[in-house]
């Protein structure tokens, strides 16, 4: 099944993100449009209903030729908690915050900076200098409140960095961050 979707998701143009078989008969499909290095992701159109539409479409008639048994298929964008399974998503979304969840904690390797139980950490991905490594840099300060003074002679909080291997994630997704105040001005309407 897994190659009847790939190569028919391949066919139509899309990149698949994952596929999901649940109790009851549901098949899910998550698709997204196709990256490639060197491009600005920003300029990759998002995945449309219309788009989701046509994979559904042509799925079900690939998944009857092959006989694959299933009771309801549902095709759908990966969201804005997209999830980062191999190096090439890790490629595509350096810059970007992301939530990782290793799966053993980091224990004496903390060196007393974070708790040594550890697992789950939310930070700016970036590439690390070793090859096939990444990082995550954050700081544990608390957002200030909105209104709130903050004085120029306030410490920085140091940042932390955690250094870690694709094999060594138990999950890795984007962090889902929503503003609800609306789009930003691409110019600066008081200038004149």
């Amino acid at each position: 099944m897994q190659q009847i979707v790939e190569e028919t998701v391949a066919g139509l143009g899309y990149e698949l993100v994952e596929i999901e078989r649940s109790a009851g008969g549901l098949l899910r499909i998550t698709i997204d449009n196709p990256w490639q290095e060197g491009i600005n992701r920003l300029e990759i159109p998002l995945v449309t209903v219309e788009d989701c539409e046509k994979v559904n479409r042509q799925l079900m008639f690939a998944l009857e030729v092959d006989g694959v048994e299933y009771r309801r298929l549902e095709v759908s964008s990966p969201g804005i908690d997209r999830p980062l399974r191999n190096d090439r998503d890790l490629a595509r979304f350096e810059g970007d915050l992301v939530d990782i969840t290793l799966k053993a904690p980091m224990g004496e390797a903390a060196a007393g900076l974070v708790h040594a139980s550890r697992k789950k950490f939310r930070g700016m991905l970036e590439k690390a200098e070793a090859e096939n490594t990444w990082q995550i840099a954050w700081s544990d300060a608390p957002e200030p409140k909105p209104g709130a003074r903050v004085s120029k002679k306030r410490p920085p909080v140091p940042m932390q960095v955690l250094g870690f291997r694709l094999e060594e994630l138990r999950e890795a997704r984007l962090a889902p961050v929503v503003d609800f105040k609306g789009r930003k001005p691409k110019i600066d309407l008081g200038e004149k």
